[in-house]
């Protein structure tokens, strides 16, 4: 709990007098019902006269508006001090997935990050409100109301007592049968979120294929998985108020039965009575107050666990041990040493095998393969979004993992196989490159990645709003935009990862002539599934099953690679069919 403790200090003055106001609402619910014991026993069957009666209704409507003064400014402190806590936790939760490593990543659904950011640290909220708010009230509640009873009759106290250790047994039955289920439930909602998620980002996909029945199926299954769950879960609390009410009546039946008989044989009088009741009321709600936090930690525990889960996971990939901190890319020289790579650790296949290669400053290197020969792997490894398992990576000479992040990725740009837009406009996404990027310089590289003209053909040209994902330009247009994006970081490395699929020949070749007018000085590696793509690069590096099989021109590797001018000849082949 230490590592929680950051999020209750500034926030400790509210954590502390929260509580303390409602002890005050305490106090008046426990004056109440011997001051309505006097208004009978005094006022009315003392004799005491009207007079008596009005003094006593004031004071007990001074007292109710100092318990509801205790009670507002209880709930107000309570409310501020448990959104504070969410708020901040939140925060650093969010702040901690932004440094997880692609590995990191992949331990998780993507569903179950935003509900252990969104509904498991809301159950925690509300736990920290009812706890502030019932924790001091009802055991204040509950021992004041027993000092009360034992004063006013102790031998009709002992009814109450017997009743304590029953409950006291069956709410810890209901602890341990709840904990298990509640966490069962937070892992079916994880799964509804992960299958929601998909399938609305998708969904232009989905309706493609004519798979919506699909989808409803499996979002039927989803959420039948976490109604089930849910009930099976709830039926703890389903139980337990009953019970918790059916031991409340039968205890206040047995009071009034035997505090009755008093009052008949004169033992008792019916004011003592009336109060004594009321405070065996007292000390049945605050027992049930109990049990309803009981119930709620067992929930919000489960919650914990698994927001502790996120926040105690170890970043396997930091820059804390970087020896050259304060170094920038500066040439863009790339070099592979022995590099051995696998995303699985315990898996036998490696990914890449024993990777030698030197990419010096300023060439243009094409990197060929068919689908899974670790094209994608091998470039990923440059700005370290993984790590290599065996050998090192060097840029200029330096070991990646001796680099500052930040300084190793600002100098390395990549364009994904994946292109990724985001919400707002396209000017917005393209200073995502360089926020302080001029409105000359976004039109230049715009310009350079062959974007500028469908950008300017829209009626609000830079200024026209992106839709989610970039859903409203087509898939060359979006490439275009990614590829112009990258440039304006200005990299002395730049990677393009089969970022060219999309975007027809005559468009791709201004592409490369721009990169040849535009970027002499930087390090340009560029993975294609069309040879044409790298024809002309200044060497080419041909993949198979994670292993180098070629490295050389064009030329060069025609008469010396089996692989490559295999896919060479079938590439010419399907151009002279078509």
């Amino acid at each position: 709990m230490k590592r929680y403790w950051k999020y209750i200090k500034p926030y400790l003055s509210a954590f502390i007098i929260g509580p303390i106001l409602m002890i005050i609402e305490v106090i008046g619910e426990v004056v109440m019902p011997l001051l309505l014991s006097n208004i009978i026993d005094q006022g009315i069957t003392g004799g005491r006269g009207i007079a008596y009666i009005i003094m006593m209704g004031i004071i007990m409507a001074i007292t109710a508006l100092i318990m509801m003064t205790g009670g507002v400014g209880g709930a107000y402190f309570a409310i501020k001090a448990s959104t504070g806590f969410a708020n901040d936790l939140r925060k650093d939760m969010f702040y901690k997935i932004q440094k997880f490593s692609f590995t990191n990543i992949d331990q998780y659904h993507t569903g179950s990050l935003i509900t252990r950011l969104t509904n498991d640290i809301t159950q925690v909220q509300s736990l920290l409100q009812m706890s502030l708010r019932l924790a001091l009230r009802a055991p204040g509640m509950l021992i004041g109301a027993l000092i009360m009873a034992f004063r006013l009759n102790s031998q009709l106290a002992l009814t109450i007592l017997c009743i304590i250790p029953l409950l006291a047994i069956a709410l810890l039955v209901i602890m341990k049968v709840a904990f298990p289920r509640f966490t069962k439930m937070q892992q079916k909602l994880d799964a509804l979120n992960t299958t929601t998620q998909e399938n609305l980002i998708n969904i232009r996909v989905v309706k493609s294929f004519v798979r919506e029945r699909f989808e409803e199926e499996k979002f039927k299954k989803a959420n039948l998985d976490l109604k089930d769950s849910t009930i099976n879960a709830m039926k703890v609390v389903i139980f337990t108020m009953p019970i918790m009410t059916m031991a409340m009546n039968l205890t206040t039946l047995a009071v009034v039965w035997f505090g009755g008989n008093q009052v008949i044989i004169g033992n008792m009088t019916a004011g003592v009575l009336t109060a004594f009741v009321n405070y065996v009321v007292q000390i049945l709600m605050s027992l049930m107050m109990v049990s309803m936090i009981i119930l709620h930690s067992t929930r919000s525990f489960a919650s914990f666990k698994r927001i502790d889960e996120v926040l105690t996971t170890e970043i396997d990939l930091s820059d804390d041990d970087a020896a050259h901190k304060e170094l920038t890319v500066k040439h863009g020289k790339v070099e592979f040493k022995g590099v051995h790579f696998k995303y699985y650790k315990n898996s036998d296949k490696w990914v890449l095998e024993d990777i030698n290669l030197v990419i010096n400053p300023g060439e243009t290197v094409g990197v060929i393969g068919s689908t899974g020969s670790g094209k994608s792997s091998l470039v990923q490894l440059i700005p370290r979004l993984y790590d290599v398992d065996q050998g090192e990576v060097l840029v200029d000479d330096i070991n990646v993992k001796d680099y500052n992040l930040k300084h190793l990725r600002d100098g390395v740009g990549i364009v994904l196989q994946k292109n990724v837009l985001f919400s707002g406009t396209i000017k917005e996404n393209l200073k995502w490159g360089d926020e302080n990027a001029t409105d000359e310089e976004v039109c230049k590289w715009a310009e350079a990645a062959q974007a500028h003209g469908f950008i300017t053909s829209f009626e609000k040209g830079y200024e026209t709003e992106l839709e989610q994902g970039g859903v409203n330009v087509s898939g060359g247009q979006k490439q275009r935009l990614c590829i112009a994006r990258t440039l304006l970081k200005k990299p002395k490395i730049l990677i393009l990862d089969d970022s060219t699929s999309a975007v027809d020949t005559a468009t791709e070749a201004r592409i490369r002539e721009s990169f040849h007018n535009e970027l002499k000085g930087t390090t340009k590696i560029i993975i294609a599934q069309r040879i044409s793509s790298v024809i002309n690069a200044d060497k080419i590096i041909v993949l198979d099953n994670g292993k180098i099989t070629g490295i050389g021109t064009h030329t060069e590797l025609l008469e010396s690679c089996t692989a490559y001018s295999e896919i060479y000849y079938s590439q010419m082949d399907k151009k002279e069919t078509a």
